[in-house]
């Protein structure tokens, strides 16, 4: 599928809403359950095992990219290897509900990136929004349980960023569908991820042996539903409509994953929280109803 660098605005259709409201379920319920798997598999472990049942649930189905790995290295270092060692790092020290409302940092920075890498020219609603969501992030921040977890805030804010810096890079490939490149990603991270993680993190083997099934279960979750299906259709979204039109949809994941904490891991947010991330999904979404720039 050639790259669609047209970014004026056309009317979704069903099948689009649908891929996109079932990409911010599979995130948002995918966050909550990393969150419990992380009790047990060190985080970037964890995104390892996650990435190499998604590569050999996929690899077989797609062509070899020819011409294209060189990139989709570069691609998986940078949206998968960085990005979830980050997030889900950060993850470690935070409740899901509370990790979800930082991650809509991506779309503010989805909109500096494009400004910079895409030439998009955002319109003042569009920094008004971004202003209040990262206003929203610091409000949040400030509250005094997540503030003792500040070192793991920043990393989730980093891992925001890089997400965007992943997609600006994504729409520039070519000639491509959005499950080879789900696949491949899978394939380059997989190596990317266990270096990492051998070279930062302990006790592999034993919680590798030790390991329960409902373990391997998030494992599975987090490899073919998380990864391989909602990837496979965000990456399919993204090529074939503007960044800004289908990103509404990113609203819907941390509703999920509040929800999701809430029924399964028992999570509870402060005034204050809830708060700052109503903040947050405020500025998301005026940055996203604004059709200029």
């Amino acid at each position: 599928m050639p790259i669609d660098n047209d970014f004026t605005p056309r009317r979704l259709t069903l099948i689009d809403v649908a891929m996109g409201v079932g990409v911010a379920l599979t995130w948002g319920l995918g966050i909550v359950f990393a969150k419990a798997a992380i009790a047990h598999f060190p985080p970037i472990l964890l995104m390892a095992l996650r990435f190499s049942v998604t590569a050999l649930a996929l690899v077989w189905f797609v062509k070899v990219p020819r011409g294209q790995l060189w990139a989709l290295f570069w691609i998986a270092l940078v949206s998968a290897a960085l990005q979830y060692s980050m997030t889900y790092s950060g993850l470690k020290g935070l409740d899901a509900g509370v990790a979800a409302l930082v991650v809509q940092l991506e779309v503010p920075f989805l909109v500096l990136v494009g400004a910079v890498f895409l030439r998009e020219r955002p319109g003042w609603r569009k920094w008004a929004g971004i202003a209040l969501a990262f206003l929203g992030v610091y409000q949040i921040a400030g509250e005094p349980r997540i503030s003792a977890a500040l070192g793991s805030v920043m990393l989730v804010i980093g891992g925001a960023f890089v997400w965007a810096v992943g997609q600006a890079m994504i729409r520039r490939l070519e000639d491509i569908d959005g499950l080879t490149v789900t696949a491949w990603v899978a394939v380059m991270a997989t190596p990317q991820l266990f270096a990492v993680s051998f070279a930062v993190e302990s006790g592999h083997w034993q919680a590798i042996q030790s390991a329960g099934w409902i373990v391997w279960a998030t494992v599975l979750y987090l490899g073919l539903v998380m990864t391989a299906l909602g990837y496979g259709l965000w990456y399919t979204l993204v090529r074939r409509n503007p960044v800004s039109q289908v990103a509404p949809f990113l609203l819907l994941l941390p509703v999920f994953a509040v929800l999701g904490g809430w029924v399964f891991l028992a999570e509870e947010m402060s005034f204050r929280t809830l708060l700052g991330g109503a903040v947050v999904i405020t500025g998301v979404a005026v940055i996203l109803t604004d059709r200029q720039g």
